[in-house]
């Protein structure tokens, strides 16, 4: 029997981390940390900061590449799915190989594992190969962290909130029957496709961590320099994560 855990450890402050997710950490006879590249080393860097920090000497850290997903291919979905199966295998391996006789397996999350994160499907597929009891620890997520760096809030009295994908705000424009989105995954600055007329714009990247960037104000007025900003930090760093939230006046 593997007992996973899923432990959302919040967007790069280390002092995100709950006091059940360091009881996770302390209880783990392994724990896993996946390799992205040279380029997003930090954050590999960061989850062993947090091993050093809280994991008892008897752990395993384990340390794996992470399959990289196929942009070749014409259906977006199906590559997807075959590059979760493959981060399937990943984790399967890697717990036959570091835990034979069964144990506890912790994956430090990036956010929350609830929200725009894969690892909960990708545990759908270990449970074909492996008797899994899972626990999911929620984390403070992007979108909590960029309302608390902006000291704004998510939502406007007794009105919904549409939470999407720059894809999708891109193909679709502006969600319908909402005057306030957050975008996540935006590799393509999907906000200056909008019309901009009476558009405020709150706009973060590296929430929580040491290199954090904010930029605020009407869409038509800070839209080009985000994306300048954007550029620049993604050139400075190799990759981005940012995340930002739109209001109709």
């Amino acid at each position: 029997m593997i007992e996973l855990s899923l432990v959302g450890i919040g967007t790069g402050n280390p002092r995100h981390l709950s006091l059940q997710a360091i009881d996770a950490i302390q209880a783990a006879d392994l724990i896993l940390i996946p390799l992205k590249g040279a380029e997003k080393q930090d954050l590999a860097d960061l989850r062993q900061a947090m091993c050093r920090a809280y994991a008892l000497p008897s752990c395993k850290i384990a340390a794996f590449p992470l399959p990289r997903r196929d942009t070749g291919t014409d259906s977006y979905r199906k590559a997807v799915d075959d590059w979760h199966d493959a981060i399937a295998t990943c984790w399967h391996d890697q717990i036959r190989a570091n835990l034979p006789r069964g144990g506890k397996v912790v994956f430090l999350i990036w956010g929350d594992p609830s929200l725009y994160d894969s690892s909960l499907r990708i545990a759908d597929r270990l449970e074909s190969k492996l008797s899994i009891r899972r626990q999911v620890i929620p984390g403070i997520t992007a979108i909590q962290a960029l309302c608390a760096a902006h000291a704004i809030t998510l939502n406007t009295i007794g009105e919904p909130v549409h939470i999407t994908t720059g894809r999708d705000l891109r193909d679709q424009g502006w969600p319908a029957q909402t005057n306030t989105a957050v975008v996540m995954l935006d590799g393509g600055n999907a906000f200056l496709t909008l019309p901009p007329d009476r558009v405020h714009i709150w706009w973060g990247a590296f929430l929580g961590m040491p290199e954090q960037v904010l930029l605020s104000g009407p869409l038509d007025r800070i839209g080009p320099q985000i994306a300048e900003t954007r550029a620049k930090a993604r050139a400075a760093h190799g990759w981005i994560m940012d995340v930002y939230l739109l209001r109709r006046q």
